[in-house]
């Protein structure tokens, strides 16, 4: 296995592509980005454009917001109205999680979507669950027709797409065929 860290006292990077959010490029030969994320309630739009402003004004070149729900995402519209309309270009990311339709909404109203792909679809269920090879590869399928417009919407739009995944978002679905384990995580 490779040492990924070569020395604790030079910085090695790594060339990547660059992918731009917005009119912010990340990767490449940019520089490191500055991004931060509101704590605010989304659908509270005058506080979440207040924050906003305040994070951009703090040096944040990428802002986050949560959207948890459908509501959330349908004012991501109008937060990021807002604040394009006070005189700010920052692009706006939001983090979904679990629901699609979400999803769909959000990337009509901001230039990044976070998504983990392991609780974008699948949901925990109560108790541990087995499945069939078959079963499995249906479950994958049912995945893929629920991510597949939102990549395809992304592409058209030219928004940027996120795809990660932790332990936390892992369903019961890949738990049952992997475990808890970096290889369900992958």
């Amino acid at each position: 296995m490779e040492n990924y860290c070569t020395s604790r006292f030079n910085c090695v990077r790594f060339q990547t592509r660059e992918v731009m959010v917005g009119g912010v490029g990340i990767g490449g030969g940019n520089p490191i980005r500055i991004q931060s994320m509101t704590n605010t309630k989304t659908i509270d739009v005058a506080s979440s454009v207040k924050q906003c402003i305040q994070l951009a004004e703090a040096g944040c070149e990428i802002i986050r917001l949560t959207a948890q729900n459908l509501e959330a995402a349908k004012a991501l519209k109008f937060i990021s109205k807002e604040f394009k309309a006070a005189g700010f270009e920052n692009p706006l990311v939001a983090d979904i999680h679990f629901l699609p339709a979400t999803a769909m909404e959000a990337v009509e109203h901001v230039e990044k979507i976070r998504v983990n792909p392991g609780n974008f679809s699948d949901k925990k269920l109560s108790g541990h669950v087995e499945y069939t090879d078959s079963q499995y590869a249906e479950e994958l399928e049912k995945v893929r027709d629920k991510f597949a417009p939102l990549v395809k919407r992304c592409k058209e739009l030219g928004r940027a797409m996120r795809i990660g995944t932790n332990h936390g978002s892992l369903s019961d679905r890949i738990i049952s065929r992997y475990g808890d384990t970096s290889l369900g995580m992958v």
